[in-house]
Parts: structure tokens; C-alpha cells; sequence
């Protein structure tokens, strides 16, 4: 399912916010100081009570949604951090298969290793370059299993192959939990609901500013700021490899180094 909001700019969507908001506000304050006269105090206390409720409902919005989009930012960091142990295992136990197969796969494992740590590089909105090095890995992993399978054939030790062919399964496993991190977002139902409680909202404080016949305070654009800020971070934080949020591929990069210096991979995550 194609995600609109996805493929659009955060801070081009946190622009539109403020100026819906801006809208909204004077809009709602011209309604406001139109029927001004026609009201009486009690109308206009509940309509403060209603302002004050919604802007309740927003915050709680707020809180659920970043709540949201942090875990999922969580959830990525520890599938990269997950798939770099995974590797760094296969690569210790390729070391223990007879020696015909041992530098072929390891061979493979330092390329497969290059072409995620490329992966975590690439923004989903660029598909068809994704699209390439999700199937190149594709590839990779089947080779390896070939590779596993013939080790098996020429010497089946629990010793050797034993422990190789599960630290491959792990690498395949944590390779689809990876992936599907990534393709996990706020849905968008979520954010339309935030936009429209937030237009609301604001039309609503320009409404009860007006009744009350006096312009929109500054303090009242603070904290339209404030909250349009948090959605840009919330928006930052769901992009995983764009924005100023990333989720950093250190743990890869670390392994990476390790395996081309040939020191403790281990030691490395």
C-alpha cells in the first residue's frame, strides 16, 4: 500500500501546518468578532470549555503519536544492531567449514556485509535502487545456503556445519526483521487525525479569541510552534534514512571494520 505523506518533505508538511494553523486562527477570530454581539457570557464560557477540551484531545494525540513513532525509531536501531551480531556470527563460524568452502563464503559474508551497510543508506522513496540491493541480498543468501549445503555433503560435523548452518538462518531472519522495521510507519490515518484536531483546534482558539474580541495572543503562536515542531520531529523520527533523525548503522560499520582489519568481531557489538 503506497503511502502519500511518506514520499513528501517533513518540513515542507510542518510548513503546511503552520500556515493551516495561521488560517485557521484568523478565520476563526473573524467568525468570532462577527457574532460577537449576539452572544451572551455563558455561550462564550462554553465555548472556552470546549476549546480547552479539544486542546486536551490534541495533546493526547500528540503524545500517543510521538509515543508511536519512537518505538518504531527503537525498534529499527535494534534490528540493525540485531543483523550486525547475526552476520558477525556467521562470519566466526565460516571459519570453522572444511577449507574449500571456508574462503568462498567467507567472501561472500564481507560482500553481503558492504551491500547493507549500502542498504541503510538508501531512502525508501529511491524504490528502485532499494528494489536492487533487496534483491542482490536476495541472491547473496542463497548462495551461502548453497555453500552450506555442499560443506554439509563433504563433512556433516555438528562441529562445523553444525554450527554454521544456524548462525545462516539467523543472518537470513534478522535480514526480514530489518526490512520489515523499515516498511513499519505511524499510519496515516494517525497523522490525518493529528492534522484535522490540530486545524480544529486552532480555528477554535481563533473562535473563542474573538468572541472575547481581542486578537490571537503571541503566546498562543509559541505554542502552535511548539507543537508544530513535535510533528516535524514525529515525521523525522518514522523517515528512518532521511531527515535530521536517522537510525545510525554503526553497529554495521563497526563489524565491517573489524572483519577487513581482522580483529575480534565479537568485541565490535
Amino acid at each position: 500500500m503506497t503511502e502519500i505523506t511518506y514520499d513528501i518533505d517533513s518540513l515542507l508538511i510542518a510548513c503546511v501546518l503552520l500556515g493551516s494553523m495561521a488560517v485557521t486562527i484568523e478565520l476563526g477570530y473573524r467568525l468570532g468578532l462577527r457574532i460577537k454581539p449576539k452572544v451572551d457570557d455563558n455561550f462564550k464560557a462554553h465555548v472556552n470549555s470546549i476549546s480547552g477540551s479539544l486542546l486536551g484531545i490534541l495533546a493526547l494525540l500528540l503524545g500517543f503519536t510521538f509515543s508511536l513513532s519512537l518505538q518504531r525509531y527503537d525498534s529499527r536501531s535494534e534490528a540493525v544492531v540485531d543483523e550486525a551480531n547475526a552476520i558477525g556470527t556467521a562470519y566466526l563460524r565460516a571459519q570453522l567449514l572444511p577449507k574449500p568452502v571456508r574462503e568462498e563464503v567467507s567472501g561472500v559474508i564481507r560482500n553481503y556485509l558492504d551491500l547493507r551497510v549500502r542498504t541503510g543508506y538508501v531512502d525508501l522513496t529511491q524504490r528502485g535502487q532499494r528494489e536492487a540491493l533487496i534483491a542482490e541480498a536476495g541472491r547473496m543468501q542463497a548462495k551461502l545456503w548453497d555453500y552450506a549445503r555442499q560443506a554439509n555433503e563433504q563433512a556433516p560435523s555438528p562441529v562445523t556445519t553444525g554450527l554454521f548452518i544456524p548462525a545462516l538462518n539467523d543472518l537470513i531472519d534478522n535480514f526480514g526483521k530489518r526490512d520489515a522495521e523499515v516498511n513499519r510507519h505511524v499510519p496515516e490515518l494517525v497523522l490525518g487525525l493529528l492534522y484535522i484536531t490540530f486545524v480544529i483546534s486552532g480555528a477554535l482558539v481563533g473562535y473563542t479569541n474573538g468572541l472575547a474580541g481581542h486578537r490571537t495572543s503571541f503566546v498562543t503562536y509559541i505554542m502552535v510552534w511548539l507543537i508544530v515542531v513535535m510533528v516535524f520531529i514525529i515525521l523525522d523520527l518514522d523517515r528512518p534514512y532521511r531527515g535530521v533523525i536517522r537510525v545510525s548503522q554503526q553497529s554495521l560499520i563497526d563489524l565491517q571494520s573489524a572483519i577487513r582489519d581482522g580483529g575480534d568481531v565479537d568485541s565490535r557489538h
